[in-house]
């Protein structure tokens, strides 16, 4: 068997681990429709590579609004990797304790939100402290993480606890520990992560789920869509009017910002 294919067969494992899962996403999708359908947002946190989940949920073709994406430049700003907002600096502040409560003094929270934290090993501070805080708000939080790299992974959180520690629902990417998924002969560690793979199938699936709870309630969401799908002014139309409903979404968010300060 070609690299090529051993990747593609173990991504057929990755289809699978979602597949078995449809009864956590469909409560998911519950949850969030909740959220979305009462006028809030659903908040969704990562550092690191992890951002790729934030913004395959919002906003992107195919996706449509009632979530918050959180992604702090200093936490996911990969590209520079050494130097000035390098990759080090990232790595160093996704473990440093108070930077989420330091994030989550921007938004008026309710409990009528939910939260959506994803973090491949579940060890990092960060990801730990806002599932932590948002779920002391009062709100559902979902986990996606590797459960194999996150039962085999040390937290960095000084109580020893981990991301699924404060989560309601835990959702399984399928990556195996270290996330990388296939051997080369003569190399002695592993390449091709298999995280954001699982990681994106659940994202898609609780959106496809979600998308079909509102539609059935009577209020369709507003789908991002490609003009080569309903023509330009249509498309124009649905990107403005996303938009605009994210940004009425948005300023709830901000209306009582530092009131119970």
């Amino acid at each position: 068997m070609s690299v090529t294919q051993d990747y593609l067969e173990k991504c057929q494992h990755l289809i699978e681990s979602v597949s078995q899962q449809e009864s956590r996403i469909q409560q998911v999708a519950q949850w969030f429709s909740k959220t979305i359908l009462a006028g809030r947002m659903v908040h969704v946190f990562a550092s690191g590579h992890s951002r790729i989940m934030v913004e395959e949920m919002w906003p992107r073709y195919g996706s449509f609004p009632g979530f918050n994406p959180i992604v702090e430049l200093s936490l996911t700003f990969h590209n520079l990797v050494v130097g000035a907002n390098g990759q080090r600096q990232a790595m160093f502040l996704e473990n440093v304790s108070g930077l989420s409560e330091r994030i989550l003094r921007n938004f008026d929270l309710s409990d009528q939100d939910a939260a959506l934290v994803i973090s491949s090993s579940g060890c990092n501070v960060s990801q730990i402290e806002m599932a932590e805080l948002l779920k002391k708000k009062g709100m559902k939080v979902v986990a996606i993480v590797s459960q194999a790299h996150c039962d085999a992974s040390s937290s960095n959180d000084p109580r020893g606890l981990k991301l699924t520690d404060f989560a309601d629902i835990v959702l399984d990417t399928g990556a195996p520990v270290g996330d990388a998924m296939i051997s080369i002969k003569g190399l002695d560690t592993p390449v091709s992560p298999g995280s954001t793979i699982g990681g994106c199938l659940l994202i898609n699936c609780i959106k496809a789920q979600l998308a079909e709870l509102l539609t059935d309630a009577g209020e369709p969401p507003k789908v991002l869509t490609a003009s080569a799908v309903v023509g330009k002014q249509r498309a124009t139309e649905l990107f403005e009017s996303a938009y605009d409903e994210h940004a009425h979404r948005l300023a709830r968010l901000y209306q009582n910002v530092g009131a119970e300060q």
